[in-house]
């Protein structure tokens, strides 16, 4: 829907009466539930016993440098805002994308040869470029293209190389076979490698139902791997009796954070060598002070009491051990056990074989760091802070906020960041909320309850002919790269299992026959207990007349065994169906039907908008360096358009034509940041970090004598100094501020 021009002329009051019927407000996270995870903290037996030394045992290993292979901690590339601000050596070819143009880096569009090592400049952003950024869409194509890359701006990290073996104290380098790379090196002189998608902010991460820009980090924890129950061979060792363990499956749901965490330690890009395991992690940490060579300030809010330092004098590292902090955080069953022998051994046969801890190290390690980044809750950003009105309007913005504020609805920007959170991602927090009080984010139109519901998964409709499709909940297309790039949640997990709980439903409808992991029984949380009558469109609808988009009775219909309770749709009852398993295997195998078809192909979580004034470069490959690149984007209606690419992503000609309204708009974004953010007061304090910033030298020409490896560039650094409760006096800037003249 487009505003109409008088729309700044208008009172406030008559800005809330034409807002009304356009969905969710922009509510306060405070309050926000966080998804509660059964069986962590709570019943007879609790995984974790002492919630705040989980907590500090999990900030520790966050921000321990050691964690990765060659220096990289989690917070290197987390330590601005939740997210990463560097601008040297960021340039990651598009690895994830089956072109040629994946395996090789583009020239820039200032000119500049890019690649490893290069230094990002304005003129570079965005990557994909019009004469005219706000021309309209013509034949399906968007305006005149004038440069385009499909290189990633994201983060530097490993060195890489074949892991050997690690040591328990002295040299924090993990024992790897390393040589240059064929893709990140200056003229043959290795570089550290970078990641293929842009970093995302952990900050609010907790209240996502699935993690990664492709959901790949599972609701549901097994202790293991980040593959929830997908991983037949995931497990946790327990202890029995002082002479025998067993390995039992472990399946806390809401826990996608732990299974984020077990991703990046291990990653040849991020932080590890190819084919390091956790148990050799936990082997080259346990007997180790936390943060034992970073600065830990002694007002930390949750390491003070077990720093080192002093008023007068900050010390590095903690007055204990990570295997003191694990037993005072964990249920001794999973690391009391003495004997050795059952949890396997490293590859060098003169290593002792792994004990429980070690081989229970993944388990603590992302059961700690979730339970630390799920006190990242910024809830105290201005948006949360003003006053309400009776009609749910914040008054205490200003009136150009409060016209962005309205702008925001009008233009439907929260059919995908919706709730609290501003994202509809949060599945549980959101469905949790409106359960709590179903008025929590204003008056919604019943089209718009479901886009707040419980579901897994949706029904909604997407553009250029493609009718409405099944789509996985806070994953949307919205036409930032070129389909036939990245897949994003069109693409597979680890064990070749499609990451789409979509495609998933469409097994399960038709009786789990065609292979893969719906076929094997290993559902996913939530999949089928999909409920058909919360769609935002009708997949199945009980008709006595056919329909190309959707099934009827002529094809063969069901009652949904989830029944049609309080539903969200605009459907009701007469959409409570599923087609019968005959139905759904006929059309799922037939390439022309569009009643079974899913929205996947290059399809990202939708990310919060919290802070997001601090958390650029933005979107999942760093493209856009501004805010206001950013709102040109979405005002031509994308980059490039699909049949995938989801409706809500339509021309809007006012914000095209009116610089004022691009200005309020942002306006309001400013209004969800988090002062505590800014200055990185507690709880977003830490301790000090050296991260890796570049090469001495360019992207054409390199320095070497680097302690690592005499293949690699010497290195530069930028340390991050330790900060304490009470912030730092000067505040984080913003990304386009690295550029400032």
């Amino acid at each position: 829907m487009r505003l109409n021009k008088t729309f700044i002329l208008l009172s406030i009051i008559m800005l809330t009466q034409e807002v009304n019927a356009h969905g969710p407000f922009p509510a306060s996270l405070q309050g926000a539930p966080i998804p509660p995870v059964p069986g962590l903290l709570d019943g007879a037996d609790p995984i974790v016993v002492n919630k705040a030394e989980a907590i500090a045992l999990g900030k520790a290993l966050f921000w321990d440098m050691n964690v990765g292979s060659d220096g990289m901690a989690c917070a290197s590339c987390h330590y601005h805002a939740g997210a990463d601000d560097r601008v040297k050596n960021q340039l990651n070819p598009g690895l994830r994308s089956p072109k040629p143009s994946g395996q090789t880096f583009q020239t820039t569009a200032s000119g500049a040869a890019g690649g490893p090592n290069y230094t990002l400049t304005k003129n570079d952003f965005p990557f994909h470029q019009f004469e005219d950024p706000f021309q309209l869409p013509e034949n399906g194509l968007t305006g005149v293209v004038k440069f385009s890359s499909d290189d990633v701006v994201s983060s530097a990290g490993t060195f890489s190389g074949e892991f050997k073996s690690v040591t328990k104290t002295g040299s924090t380098v993990d024992q790897c076979d390393r040589a240059a790379d064929p893709i990140y090196h200056v003229n043959g002189i290795g570089t550290r490698r970078v990641e293929p998608r842009n970093t995302p902010t952990v900050i609010n991460a907790i209240f996502n139902h699935r993690n990664f820009w492709d959901g790949r980090a599972n609701n549901t924890f097994n202790g293991s791997s980040p593959w929830g129950n997908r991983d037949p061979n995931a497990g946790v060792w327990i202890k029995v009796n002082t002479r025998s363990v067993k390995k039992e499956r472990l399946q806390l749901v809401n826990s996608s954070l732990a299974s984020l965490a077990l991703g990046p330690p291990m990653d040849e890009l991020e932080m590890g060598c190819r084919n390091r395991t956790f148990s050799a992690l936990g082997r080259k940490l346990l007997s180790r002070r936390p943060l034992e060579n970073q600065k830990v300030h002694y007002q930390d809010s949750v390491l003070g009491s077990l720093s080192l330092s002093t008023s007068s004098l900050l010390k590095p590292g903690l007055n204990t051990t990570y295997s003191a902090m694990i037993k005072k955080a964990f249920n001794q069953k999973y690391w009391s056990y003495t004997r050795i022998g059952e949890f396997g051994a490293p590859s060098a046969s003169s290593e002792l074989p792994y004990n429980q801890m070690e081989a229970n190290f993944s388990m603590f390690f992302g059961l700690a760091l979730q339970l630390y980044q799920a006190t990242l809750v910024s809830d105290q950003a201005p948006i949360d802070m003003s006053r309400r009105d009776a009609d749910f309007m914040p008054i205490d913005l200003n009136e150009s906020e409060l016209r962005g504020f309205n702008l925001f609805r009008e233009l439907h920007c929260n059919a995908c960041h919706a709730g609290a959170v501003l994202t509809s991602a949060a599945i549980v927090t959101n469905a949790m909320t409106l359960e709590a009080d179903p008025e929590a984010f204003g008056p919604l139109p019943a089209s718009y309850g479901a886009n707040l519901s419980r579901n897994v998964i949706g029904h909604d409709n997407t553009r250029l002919g493609g009718g409405a499709k099944l789509m996985d909940f806070g994953f949307f297309n919205t036409g930032v790269a070129d389909p036939d790039g990245d897949p994003g949640l069109g693409g597979v997990d680890g064990l070749g299992n499609a990451l789409s709980f979509s495609d998933q439903y469409r097994r399960y409808l038709a009786g789990d026959t065609t292979g893969g992991i719906a076929s094997s029984g290993l559902m996913d949380s939530g999949v089928t207990k999909t409920r058909s009558c919360d769609f935002v469109s009708p997949f199945a609808r009980n008709a006595t007349v056919s329909n190309v988009n959707h099934f009827t009775l002529v094809d063969g219909l069901l009652a949904d065994p989830n029944g049609d309770q309080n539903c969200l749709g605009v459907g009701k009852s007469s959409w409570a169906f599923i087609p019968t398993k005959g139905a759904a295997t006929l059309n799922l195998n037939d390439p022309s039907s569009k009643k079974i078809d899913t929205a996947t192909k290059a399809a990202f979580k939708v990310p919060t908008l919290r802070n997001i004034e601090l958390t650029g470069p933005y979107m999942h490959n760093g493209s856009m360096a501004t805010l206001e690149q950013v709102i040109e984007f979405y005002s031509r209606a994308g980059n490039f358009a699909s049949n995938n690419t989801h409706s809500f992503i339509f021309p809007m000609s006012d914000l095209q034509y009116d610089e004022t309204l691009r200005a309020d708009l942002i306006a309001f974004l400013k209004t969800l940041t988090d002062e505590r953010v800014r200055y990185q007061r507690a709880p977003f304090d830490h301790p000090e970090i050296v991260i890796p910033n570049g090469h001495s030298g360019d992207e054409l020409s390199v320095q070497t004598g680097n302690p690592i490896s005499s293949e690699f560039a010497k290195q530069e650094f930028e340390v991050i100094p330790a900060v304490g409760a009470n912030g730092r006096v000067d505040p984080i800037k913003s990304f386009e501020a690295n550029f400032a003249d």
